[in-house]
């Protein structure tokens, strides 16, 4: 007797669908974004050389503790009002920088025992090992943020547009760069130069 021949099974329909779910779970995931902070490391320079010597009220000092509590030049602070001091450091302008040139362009108060100049004004941020992630990247954020907005008050007012849209055309034409676009980013970054020092957390 003939053996009979077993029916086909039609997979087609089953191929499409799982094509379909392929394509709906590719359109409906969303992917996660390492979170982090952009900083670019200086090189390492082996030459024994002696630090310059930093009067205190050139430094700005923050410290961050493991209960996540800000202490901004020996007095505690709320992170709201983080970047206002740290603008009022900044844009002080008591004295002179290291070419006895007086800031013309800070509009601080100018008192004599905070910085001489933003070209000597340094933050010093320093936080605990057991400070959650979050706040140190708040803290971050703040500091940040003092020197955006006086970098943008300067590109206003020199340029007639903000730092943040010279930084973003630069960006957008990075493969045919404007000499003369270069030349006011880094007049502006000359003015208020990002001196963030990040102390070794302590334990």
């Amino acid at each position: 007797m003939a053996k009979r021949a077993a029916p086909e099974v039609n997979a087609g329909s089953m191929a499409d669908i799982a094509f379909l779910l392929l394509i709906f779970f590719l359109v409906t995931t969303t992917i996660e974004k390492d979170k982090g902070i952009l900083r670019s490391l200086p090189p390492i320079d082996d030459s024994e050389v002696e630090p310059p010597i930093i009067k205190q009220k050139n430094l700005f000092i923050v410290l961050l503790n493991r209960r996540d509590q800000l202490l901004v030049e020996e007095e505690e602070m709320e992170i709201t009002d983080l970047r206002e001091a740290a603008i009022a450091f900044l844009d002080n302008g008591g004295d002179v920088n290291a070419a006895g040139e007086r800031c013309d362009y800070c509009q601080g108060e100018r008192d004599p025992a905070s910085s001489d100049h933003p070209d000597k004004a340094i933050i010093s941020l320093k936080h605990d090992r057991e400070t959650s992630y979050g706040k140190y990247i708040e803290v971050q954020n703040e500091l940040v943020a003092a020197y955006n907005y006086l970098r943008n008050r300067e590109a206003e007012r020199l340029f007639n547009r903000t730092f943040q849209s010279m930084l973003d055309e630069k960006s957008k034409n990075q493969f045919s760069p404007d000499e003369k676009l270069n030349e006011q980013i880094q007049r502006i970054k000359d003015m208020y130069p990002m001196k963030l020092s990040e102390a070794e957390p302590t334990k």
